[in-house]
């Protein structure tokens, strides 16, 4: 159980008046007012003529800090960047610069555009975001790296286009009321939006691995990176994969520990978050590196399945160092409560403030700046067991012996019948419309209205079904749907922690996922061996009960007990729910669905506490007036006895 956090970064943002008007500079200093906390290392505004842009730096690197921007490259172009550019070499090499250590990220970027133009993002491996004005064009550039770790948001109107970071500074502007996206909604029931949608109509994000350009008043969005369905690497031995994805694995660590300041790892006891730290002890000690880095670990023994205090202590003592400890179990407002101020887009919820606040003391006392977190471990190395798309490529070979020896491997292994196995590898052969209908990951809920579910095609939506792969063996388009799923929970991730803190997925490396996607399915996982490549690579370095666990610490009754604990207020929300008013949700099966999970009973419990969420949200922007349309579903005030009880109490939610 961990703090989930969102992911800051300095800030970017700008306005550009189409008809040729000076900027008022008020509006920079405005956004500037408003995103202070994000980027507490200064401020910079350079206007010129009709375009102004702002940036507001938060430091992490020892590069950045001789970074001034906005940046006008020698061949013109304005530019703001925000990221960690981790081929820094590489880049340099192509650009003939023979000076990459003292040149800064910022630089090197600029450079690139200059000499490339738009074929230069793909060339940009990191975490980023940057935007280019070019003059001479008169074209705004805004891109993204491929996984969305960075993001950029514009509101594109008749007469200008804003720009920002930060969704909130956009939304907050004077005057413009929105409209509500429904199919953002849609996406958030389907257990993510898709990229570029936010809550607002008018307002779009930048899509991973996309750039956006903006020419006369017109938008239009391209891709730079996508999944490529042919790359194969093929080793005649196993222990070439393993040296391979130690060196990948290594390289991603150690990439995210380049920073001037101290830095904290989340550490769950889990396999994810363990790797990481320990890689990252074995870089420091053998690369004779400065690098500080704590851990903080979040844990509840009350849980059921709370044994995560034991394997993170384990880690604890293998590298000699006791981390930052938090013990949840006693809080009764734990992660997620309805919002005490204005949030931007659903997901971005308060928690006990007695844990935040000693979180946010220790963050300010390690003086830190950066997390590593292991989120993206489970989906890109094999944590979750499921052979079918290795049975259908089988199948789809015509190697039907190895197919009926691999499912009964797997049966015996997943102990479940061998047809039920071999049935639920058929399902790769299935017209996306019929899987639809039959697969389970593509059941919804009947809380959520029925009408809203056929005319967004919410079982589709579940499946993550990904277009153009129609002659793509059945792995691949496992991975394909694995990334997109990827892009889409970071592009979507607005939850709020400390405000001055830069986090780090290593397992989203991108040269490590590219490395990882085209390794034989048959490597990353096999019967009995759940990660078996990433657990064969890493012996010697994770130790062996750590390495080999084969539990896996989840929130269930937590969630539960505090429904039931704070029903006096939550029942009367639930009952009159906004989202029903607004024809999302089945006002009688949503209210059945909470009871019976207040009683203990919640098979879809992550996606009725996303909805939960959601019903917080809608009620927040409500009471602040800034989506056209709520006003008609009911008077934010009605709710006298909850509304106020939403101002004081919390509920807790498993993080996702």
């Amino acid at each position: 159980m961990g703090k989930v956090l969102e992911k800051t970064m300095s800030i970017q943002a700008g306005v550009w008046q189409f008809d040729g008007k000076p900027v008022d500079r008020s509006l920079l200093e405005c956004f500037s007012q408003q995103l202070a906390r994000f980027g507490p290392d200064g401020e910079h505004i350079l206007v010129e003529g009709s375009v102004g842009m702002l940036y507001r730096p938060f430091h992490t690197t020892k590069e950045s800090r001789q970074e001034r921007q906005p940046h006008v490259s020698i061949s013109g172009n304005m530019v703001t960047w925000d990221g960690r550019l981790d081929n820094r070499d590489e880049l340099a090499t192509l650009l003939g610069t023979n000076s990459a250590a003292s040149t800064t990220d910022l630089a090197l970027v600029s450079a690139a555009f200059d000499r490339w133009g738009t074929d230069a993002f793909s060339k940009l491996v990191g975490d980023w975001a940057v935007t280019i004005w070019t003059p001479s064009t008169k074209t705004l550039t805004m891109a993204i790296d491929y996984m969305a770790i960075k993001h950029l948001f514009y509101y594109l109107k008749a007469e200008a286009v804003l720009w920002s970071s930060d969704l909130e500074a956009l939304v907050l502007q004077p005057g413009d009321p929105f409209d509500l996206d429904d199919e953002y909604v849609a996406g958030y029931l389907a257990y993510n939006p898709a990229p570029g949608r936010t809550p607002y109509l008018q307002i779009r994000g930048v899509e991973p691995g996309h750039f956006v350009q903006i020419q006369d008043g017109q938008a239009v969005s391209r891709a730079y990176w996508k999944f490529n369905p042919h790359s194969r690497i093929r080793y005649k031995t196993d222990a070439e994969y393993e040296e391979h994805f130690r060196h990948v694995f290594r390289q991603a660590v150690r990439r995210r520990l380049r920073s001037d300041a101290p830095i904290l790892a989340d550490l769950s006891g889990g396999l994810d978050s363990s790797s990481i730290v320990c890689m990252a002890d074995d870089i420091v000690a053998k690369e004779s590196l400065e690098s500080r880095i704590e851990t903080i670990s979040f844990y509840d023994l009350s849980e059921p399945s709370g044994d995560d205090f034991h394997y993170f202590t384990l880690i604890e003592k293998h590298r000699r160092s006791t981390g930052h400890h938090f013990d949840v179990s006693a809080s009764t407002d734990l992660l997620i409560a309805p919002q005490k101020s204005f949030s931007a887009a659903p997901g971005s919820l308060g928690g006990d403030d007695e844990m935040n606040g000693a979180y946010a003391r220790m963050w300010q006392t390690g003086r830190f700046r950066v997390a590593l977190s292991g989120v993206g471990g489970d989906e890109m190395t094999g944590g979750v067991p499921a052979p079918y798309s290795q049975l259908a490529d089988l199948l789809l070979r015509f190697r039907l012996l190895e197919f009926a020896r691999q499912t009964t491997l797997w049966s015996l292994s997943k102990r479940k019948p061998w047809l039920q196995t071999a049935l639920k590898s058929l399902s790769f052969f299935m017209p996306p419309y019929l899987e639809a209908r039959f697969a389970k990951q593509a059941q919804v809920p009947d809380w959520i209205d029925g009408n809203f579910t056929k005319r967004f095609d919410l079982p589709r939506r579940q499946l993550g079904a990904v277009s153009s792969s129609g002659f793509w063996l059945p792995t691949r388009r496992e991975s394909a749907r694995t990334v997109c799923h990827m892009a889409e929970l970071m592009a979507s991730r607005v939850e709020k922690g400390s405000d001055v803190e830069e986090r780090r997925y290593p397992y989203l490396d991108r040269c490590l996922v590219e490395f990882l996607l085209a390794v034989p399915a048959e490597q990353v996982l096999r019967p009995g061996e759940r990660r078996s490549l990433m657990r064969r690579a890493l012996a010697g370095i994770v130790p062996d009960p750590v390495l080999h666990r084969s539990t896996k610490a989840v929130t269930v009754r937590k969630p539960m007990v505090d429904m039931e604990r704070n029903w006096e207020w939550l029942g009367p929300i639930v009952g009159d729910s906004f989202l029903a008013r607004s024809g999302f949700l089945n006002q009688s099966n949503f209210h059945k669905a909470m009871l019976a999970a207040k009683n203990g009973s919640a098979p879809h419990l992550v996606l009725l506490l996303r909805t939960l969420s959601l019903e917080f949200w809608l009620r927040n922007v409500a009471q602040h007036g800034l989506v056209r349309g709520l006003d008609k579903i009911g008077d934010p005030g009605e709710m006298t006895y909850a509304n106020q009880m939403m101002t004081t109490k919390s509920i807790a939610v498993p993080p996702t």
